[in-house]
């Protein structure tokens, strides 16, 4: 009976890895539930139980008496789906019984410690290329493809930096998207630039939270009402803090 419960302990530490990788990682609700359970009815547990909020995951198994639940709490959440796509990927290795509980939380801990983002050049480099290329998009004039990628590359090397000094993302997109209306509107007055309105259109669009939405409608379509509504409010509160930071700068400038 101990070793069961302490095996029981092993794998529900694994799928609790897993969950906690995947929903750090920006890996959708519903997904995240159906893998933890996956593998854990691999593992031999065939009633499980988990419950994932954009905060915290809940997790309970069957295999021994009484019944076990574990919590882990969610603080940070990022966009990295190539992590998504390798625990994935180790979990239908674990569903074909290709690995063992103590290899799969090895190869967890392994991909949880690293960090598989481009380097900060380039996706400072990607921002300022795609600012300017939405601003085209949105039917701007190639004489303003150059002040979009400037004030996108640096809106968003904005939001990286004041995001370290003060981890609250409210307050890093407000400050970043009031450095991009500034810069543009500086660009304006200069003769650099022609169009306002498409410039800061276009040098936003970094920020706007295209993965929040989307996960947020999946899960309510999926029938995740709590999760759905939670990302549709932070969704909402970001593009709330960048619309404040644009209005504040044509407001008073």
């Amino acid at each position: 009976m101990k070793n069961q419960a302490e095996q029981t302990y092993e794998i529900m530490e694994v799928c609790l890895l897993a969950g906690k990788i995947m929903l750090q990682s920006g890996g959708e609700t519903y997904r995240v539930e159906d893998t933890m359970m996956r593998m854990a009815a691999s593992f031999g547990i065939e009633r499980s139980h988990s419950y994932v909020t954009p905060t915290g995951i809940i997790f309970s198994a069957d295999g021994t008496e009484p019944t076990k639940t574990k919590l882990i709490r969610i603080s940070e959440r990022s966009t990295d789906l190539e992590k998504v796509a390798l625990v994935n990927s180790i979990s239908r290795r674990i569903s074909e019984g290709q690995m063992t509980p103590e290899e799969a939380m090895e190869q967890l801990k392994e991909l949880d410690g690293l960090d598989l983002s481009f380097p900060f050049k380039v996706q400072i480099a990607a921002a300022s290329l795609a600012s300017g290329c939405f601003m085209i998009m949105f039917n701007g004039g190639w004489n303003d493809f150059i002040p979009a990628m400037i004030s996108g590359g640096i809106g968003y090397l904005s939001f990286v930096r004041f995001h370290r000094f003060v981890p609250i993302k409210f307050f890093s997109e407000f400050l970043a998207s009031f450095i991009i209306g500034l810069i543009s509107f500086i660009f304006i007055k200069i003769g650099f630039g022609h169009q306002l309105d498409k410039i800061i259109i276009g040098s936003v669009m970094t920020l706007v939270p295209g993965l929040l939405v989307t996960n947020a409608i999946r899960d309510l379509m999926a029938g995740h009402l709590i999760a759905g509504l939670s990302k549709g409010a932070e969704a909402f509160l970001t593009a709330f803090a960048i619309g404040a930071g644009i209005a504040f700068v044509v407001s008073f400038l």
